[in-house]
């Protein structure tokens, strides 16, 4: 008998995909168990992250109908990353290991069975790591890449190319319970966990249907919460950056002097408006960055719940009974 395994779906307004999304999961169950890689309580738990469209009366129906679906409907749109959270604490009560993917059919689905070998082997994390990024536009693809060279150079323990495709065994999950953050970051967050860890490679389709929703305002937001949230070396460059104008200030000064006192003082209105609005929109930059830092602080201290669930559909029911 295989381990009891969970996938957590994170679904936002996605009602054109779900139906293609969970006929093909409940297919790679089936096979699955047939292998020994999986047992018959394993479930797909797709999480409603306050969606505006039909969602969750599908999931409703899934569940009613499939006896792998399970779901939870969050009070209100929380963001990706604490709908993915609440999955993943909501099947760490139920399951030996849990592989969170998107909902939209973009994560190889074949890839499942060796995250689950991977986890034989005595992983408790296994990445997803793209081959490559073949299905992205160059601006895309130039700057997700980008981002993950920033990151390391900022001193982020980051996996390159990979995104929330993973598996974590049950200890790997209760360890990522213990961390409280408001401003989530899984990708930044579960590296710091320890236990072993190793990486599946896979190639990432185009969406199946609907739209992304990650947007080019999104995408940015979201970099910036991880490099914020894990790395304090933009607040030292800063710091370092103030420290190189004031010396070049004190060359500037010593100039100023010796030109004066040479009699080669002349009027410099140019060069004085323009130092005047680069020192100015540097500083405002160096106090958005600390603002920045500042915002995170206080929606910390404020420890506000990361979720809320509405609603929890559960599915004890056995998928060897689904045709009688």
């Amino acid at each position: 008998m295989g381990p009891t395994v969970y996938f957590v779906i994170p679904c936002y307004n996605e009602e054109e995909v779900l139906p293609e999304t969970v006929r093909r999961l409940t297919e790679k169950l089936d096979s699955m168990r047939a292998g020994g890689l999986a047992n018959e309580k394993s479930r797909m738990l797709l999480v409603d992250d306050g969606s505006r469209d039909r969602t969750w009366e599908i999931i409703s129906g899934l569940n009613r109908e499939n006896p792998y679906v399970e779901g939870v409907k969050l009070a209100h749109n929380r963001g990706h990353q604490n709908a993915l959270l609440c999955g993943l604490m909501t099947a760490k009560e139920y399951c030996d290991c849990a592989i969170s993917l998107d909902a939209d059919l973009q994560d190889d689905v074949d890839a499942l069975d060796k995250f689950v070998e991977k986890h034989f082997e005595g992983c408790d994390v296994v990445y997803g790591v793209r081959n490559k990024r073949e299905t992205d536009t160059w601006f895309k693809r130039t700057t997700a890449e980008g981002f993950y060279k920033v990151m390391k150079l900022l001193g982020v323990d980051i996996v390159f190319n990979h995104a929330d495709y993973r598996l974590m065994s049950k200890r790997a999950l209760e360890g990522l319970g213990e961390y409280k953050e408001v401003n989530l970051f899984l990708r930044g967050i579960v590296p710091l966990i320890g236990y072993r860890s190793d990486y599946v490679y896979y190639d990432r389709h185009e969406r199946f249907a609907g739209e992304s929703k990650y947007p080019l305002k999104k995408m940015i937001s979201f970099a910036l919460d991880g490099i914020t949230s894990f790395s304090v070396k933009p607040l030292k460059l800063i710091s370092n950056f103030g420290i190189l104008i004031s010396i070049l200030s004190i060359f500037g000064l010593i100039y100023a002097l010796i030109s004066y006192f040479a009699g080669l003082a002349v009027s410099g209105w140019t060069a004085i408006v323009c130092s005047i609005w680069l020192l100015g929109g540097l500083q405002m930059l160096c106090l958005g960055v600390v603002g920045g830092y500042i915002g995170k602080i206080y929606s910390e201290v404020k420890a506000r719940p990361r979720y809320r669930v509405e609603e929890h559909l559960r599915n004890t029911e056995n998928p060897l009974d689904k045709g009688k």
